[in-house]
């Protein structure tokens, strides 16, 4: 099996090399920077199967990494961020990050999250490429390959937004529910005000109506959840 390559960016030199132990250890390979320069820099590279990016770092700030990666990759992003620093968890992810674990951060903790989303972004790819492709009027997603497009065009998702539509259009007009998008679409158990999946409904619901024209948007059915809704 093909290591997954790893890079932790983190300004914690004692962190940093006590999670990169415990990764390697787990069976992953590991680079690490110590600053958002050099972090930026090597995630653009496309070296890597996913990036965890601490958002408290000197000077060039881990959401600043954030917002200037997201502008060209969608690389697989789990956030380090101090517990109770809500706001900051919210604006990663608004800005495209997938997840994230709270400091201070137990390594099996994410070692399951990192294997949760890279199963999710890396299994079916096996599969004949349009295997169990959904249609719903223009939209076409594509586990396999993991592809969306309306109208011919390639849609601009991050790793967990794609998870999310592929749950929504196979539900077709059935209502998704927040707890049932977590488990499935983040790999954990939703917990009380967590935010996470309404954040990446509404990035998502952005990018579905800019590429339609607002033929396509995600409903919200208040108190339960989500639903895709063609025009």
């Amino acid at each position: 099996m093909e290591l997954k390559r790893i890079l932790l960016v983190d300004d914690d030199r004692e962190l940093a090399v006590m999670l990169a132990e415990y990764l390697e250890g787990d069976g992953f390979e590991v680079e690490v920077a110590e600053t958002g320069q050099d972090g930026l820099a090597r995630a653009l590279s496309g070296d890597h199967d996913a990036v965890v990016l601490d958002l408290m770092l000197p000077g060039f700030s881990g959401l600043e990494v954030l917002r200037q990666l997201r502008e060209t990759s969608d690389v697989l992003v789990i956030m380090l961020s101090a517990r109770g620093d809500e706001i900051d968890k919210v604006v990663g992810l608004e800005l495209g990050a997938d997840d994230y674990v709270a400091k201070p951060c137990y390594p099996r903790e994410l070692v399951a999250r990192l294997r949760a989303h890279l199963r999710r972004r890396t299994g079916p790819q096996e599969r004949p490429a349009r295997h169990n492709a959904v249609a719903l009027g223009d939209l076409v997603v594509e586990p396999g390959p993991r592809r969306a497009s309306w109208n011919g065009s390639a849609l601009e998702l991050t790793a967990t937004e794609f998870n999310f539509l592929a749950i929504l259009a196979r539900a077709g007009e059935t209502v998704s529910t927040k707890e049932d998008l977590s488990l499935r679409g983040l790999g954990r158990a939703r917990q009380s005000y967590d935010r996470s999946v309404d954040v990446h409904i509404s990035n998502l619901r952005i990018k579905l109506e800019a590429a339609s024209a607002r033929r396509l948007s995600i409903e919200t059915v208040r108190g339960v959840g989500y639903r895709l809704l063609p025009a």
